[in-house]
This record gives structure tokens, sequence and C-alpha cells, in this order.
């Protein structure tokens, strides 16, 4: 544990804010900093708990040979100065759920999802399910509840079901999980990792420490997510298989039909294949599917994930905000048949949008908005896709307003990170559906 030393936090957000509340209580001396003013009243908070808050440009300028650890904010680069200088001070590098990992208790049962697309609706539906079959079990993780907010009011025998994304897992030494989930890899955050290999080994830690007595469900139609876990020694379940399949409109697990698509709100094969993979899982912890049948019956989806807002005078409003990879923006032009507004970008991280190339008939135009418009608009002159550009999501969307008409689906997807404008797809998502709902 983490008792009696001098440790650095870089980066405020939730994650940050939580983990020096936790920490606070085991007599070490904190200091976090973060380049952005911060909530008054938290750092009222953490002040009362002896926790010394520094806002500024060179953190690194803050760090050296006296602290223990350095705890790193998910979203701060790997290479970030302050990082690199903890390396050369042989400082361990560690982030808030590798943290709070030590706090847990001993005889749970730990559930991990990750994955390029689909792990907040794949562990959502988990979620639910498993509270529908009154079990105990306790969400937290990337979903939006850092570990050390809820580590200690995690009883013992309860199952701690966590979304990990390739952020966290990436500063993660000591933590496992019991069951871990991967519902597939493509290109993403490449300049998080500097390399596509990178980044797939650093999804494959999500496997760390596994042993035989441990769980993997994998999908194996991902042919990325199939190779790099050949090697593992967990015991495999897969998805997509000879086994658990969807055909001719039937979830199929152990080659027994489960449930009709038609009598699942959610639609999409992507949402097909999200549901295969928590009905593998409710099979490895041998609970019925009828659970998941009543879920299915009722689950909407997740917030900014092809998020229906609204119909105006025929015209369809989605919000898909979290869509921050092509793949991803894929994913929800295979929603919806055509004639398709689509707002199309964010922060450029060298994002390539070929894939979304066989689904350009059923665009009629494109918006692009961001940091990476230049590089949307060279993408639709060189596939004569019509377009036009916008800096702003406001200034896109009162374009739109005024191109659309009956029948046609406005459906901000991005493909695109936030952060050059916003600070979360939260954020962007609600701007979106606010500007939506004023029309």
């Amino acid at each position: 544990m983490y008792s009696n030393k001098k440790i650095f936090i870089l980066g405020m957000a939730r994650s940050g804010y939580e983990v020096a509340k936790l920490l606070a209580k085991y007599n070490n001396e904190i200091i976090i900093t973060d380049q952005k003013e911060q909530d008054e009243n938290q750092i009222a908070e953490l002040n009362a708990l002896g926790v010394k808050f520094i806002k500024s440009n060179e953190p690194e300028s803050l760090i050296d040979n006296t602290f223990d650890v350095l705890i790193k904010n998910p979203a701060v680069f790997p290479y970030h100065p302050c990082v690199s200088k903890a390396h050369f001070l042989k400082i361990p590098v560690v982030n808030e759920m590798e943290v709070a990992f030590h706090y847990l208790p001993k005889n749970i049962t730990i559930i991990g999802v990750t994955g390029s697309n689909g792990k907040t609706t794949t562990t959502t539906l988990i979620y639910e399910v498993l509270k529908k079959a009154q079990v105990d079990v306790v969400l937290g993780g990337n979903i939006g509840i850092p570990l050390s907010k809820i580590v200690q009011d995690i009883k013992e025998n309860s199952i701690l079901l966590l979304e990990i994304s390739d952020h966290q897992l990436n500063d993660f030494k000591d933590f496992k999980t019991d069951i871990s989930i991967l519902t597939n890899i493509c290109p993403t955050h490449l300049d998080f990792h500097g390399s596509y290999e990178a980044y797939k080994n650093t999804k494959k830690k999500i496997f760390n420490k596994h042993q035989k007595s441990n769980i993997a469900i994998i999908n194996k139609a991902s042919v990325d997510a199939y190779e790099i876990t050949k090697n593992i020694k967990s015991t495999k379940y897969y998805f997509n298989d000879e086994f658990n399949y969807i055909k001719n409109d039937f979830i199929y697990v152990n080659k027994e039909p489960v449930i009709n698509i038609h009598n699942i709100l959610l639609k999409g094969e992507h949402n097909y294949e999200n549901i295969l993979a928590m009905l593998v899982l409710l099979n490895v912890l041998n609970i019925s599917p009828e659970y998941a049948k009543d879920v299915l019956q009722e689950f909407k989806g997740v917030e900014h994930r092809i998020e229906f807002v609204r119909t105006l005078d025929g015209v369809s409003y989605y919000n898909d905000s979290k869509s921050t990879n092509p793949t991803a923006t894929v994913t929800a032009l295979k929603s919806f048949p055509g004639n398709i507004h689509l707002i199309l970008g964010g922060m450029d991280r060298n994002q390539e949008f070929n894939e979304i190339i066989p689904y350009l008939n059923r665009i009629t135009k494109i918006y692009a908005i961001g940091e990476v418009r230049e590089r949307i608009i060279t993408f639709c002159k060189e596939n004569n896709v019509s377009f036009e550009e916008h800096e702003f999501l406001k200034d896109a969307l009162a374009s739109i307003k005024n191109n659309v008409k009956p029948q046609d689906i406005v459906l901000l997807s991005p493909g695109s990170a936030s952060w050059d404008q916003y600070s979360k797809f939260e954020i962007r998502g609600e701007e979106f559906k606010s500007i939506v709902n004023k029309f």
C-alpha cells in the first residue's frame, strides 16, 4: 500500500482528485499539479486533507528525487517532460487505477472490459444484467467513476466491473483482473502510443498476470485481437466463432439460440456483437440469459453513442460524440441506409479516414470541423464527396439546418478526439444536443 510516502500527482481531473483524497488517509505527503485552474471547493477540500495543489505549466520543475512515486493522469502523454524526468530519476510512474487496486479486498472478482470500440456499451450492458440478476456488482473505471472513489465501499465476495482504456492500461504494473474482455482492436490513439504495435501491446495488458485459472473473452473476428492473445495463459472463450455467433436474426451461445435481434431495443451489428460478448460472460458466470432478455427489451444504449436526439421536420438527429476514431464512425454509418449529413472532425492525431470510403454512398455531405478539418477536406476532394468547412460545431449545425430535407439523417460522428476544442467528448455531445434541441 501507499503510506508514509511523498507522492506527486500529475493532472487533476476526476482521477487525480479522487486518488489524492484516498492517499491523504495514509499519512502521505502529496502534491497535485495541473495546468488549469481547478474547482475552488475541491482545492479547499484537498487543502484541508493536507494535499497541496500547484498550478503549473512546467510541472517537471516541481519533481525531484525526494518523491517516491508519480501518479499520472491517464490523458497525460507517456513522453510528457515530467514523466520523462521521473523515469530519469527512477521514480515509479503509475496511474490512479493501479494505486486503488492495492486497496481492494482480496475476495472479489474483477472483470475488466477494454477494446478500441464497444467497451462502454458492453460494460454498461453487463452491469445492468448483473443488477437484474441481483448480483452484488460495483461499476467503475473509464466509464466515469474512478476506482479510488469507490474502492473502500467494495465488499468481499462482490464483483468489481471496470471499463479500462488503453491510457489506463499503459501505466499498469501490478493490476490484475480475474476476467478480461477484449471487444476488438483497430488503429487509434497512435499519437499517444507512437505506433500501432505499441497500442496493441498496451491493449494486451488487460491479460497481465493471468494464469489458467483466469478467463479471457475475445472477439475472434477482430484479427488483431485474436493474434495478440494467442500466447496468453488465460482460459480463452471466443465470440464470433463457431460456438458463439450471430446468424439468421438470432444470437447464439454454445450453438444454442438465445435471443432474436428483433426483441432487442438496441440496433446495429456492432451492438449485437457487444451483446454477444456479454452473453458469453453470463455463460462463464453460470447466470441465466433470461436476465439479459429482460434488460435488452428496454436498454436504449449509452449516451453519446449513436444516441437519438430528436426528429424535426422529418429529419432525425443522432449524437455519436463518443466516436473518437474512424472505425467508430464506420460503425455509425453502417447503422443508417443513406441520406447522412456527417459532422466529422476534431483533434488532429494523424488519423486517416479511408475506412469510410466503402460507405460514402450513404453520405449526402460531410461537414469538416476542428483541428483536423484540412485533412478531411483533402479526403473529400480525393473521393469526390460534397463537403463544407467549419471550424466549430455550432457553425456546421447552423448550415445543416438550412440544407436538410425530410428523411435525412444528421449524424455527429467525429471520428476524432475532442481535445482540440473540448476537454472531453461528453461536452461536445452535450453541445450538439443542446443546439439541436433549440432548433
